[in-house]
C-alpha cells in the first residue's frame, strides 16, 4: 500500500477542518456568550490560512510535512478555543 503524497494530505486536512469548524455561523452566533479568545478573529484567520493553502495546492505547490503539521496544530488550537467558548 502506498502512502499518500503531501499534496493529498494537505488537501484531506483542508477537508477535515472545513468540515470540524464552523464556519457556516453568523457574527452574531459566534459572538454570544462566552468568550475566551477572539472566536470570529481566529475563525476568519483559520479561514484566509485554508483558503492560502487550496490556492498553492492548486496551483501544483508541494507542502512539506513541517507545514502540515502546522496547520494541524493552528487548527487543533483555534477547535480549543472554540469548544472553551461552546462553539463545537
Amino acid at each position: 500500500m502506498r502512502k499518500p503524497d503531501t499534496r493529498a494530505a494537505m488537501y484531506a486536512l483542508i477537508a477535515q477542518v472545513r468540515a470540524a469548524m464552523p464556519f457556516h455561523l453568523p457574527v452574531a452566533a459566534i459572538c454570544q456568550g462566552l468568550c475566551n479568545g477572539c472566536s470570529k478573529k481566529l475563525l476568519e484567520f483559520l479561514d484566509v490560512e485554508l483558503l492560502d493553502w487550496q490556492a498553492r495546492l492548486d496551483a501544483g505547490e508541494m507542502p512539506k510535512l513541517g507545514e502540515i503539521d502546522k496547520l494541524a496544530r493552528l487548527s487543533g488550537k483555534v477547535y480549543k478555543v472554540l469548544q472553551r467558548n461552546q462553539l463545537v
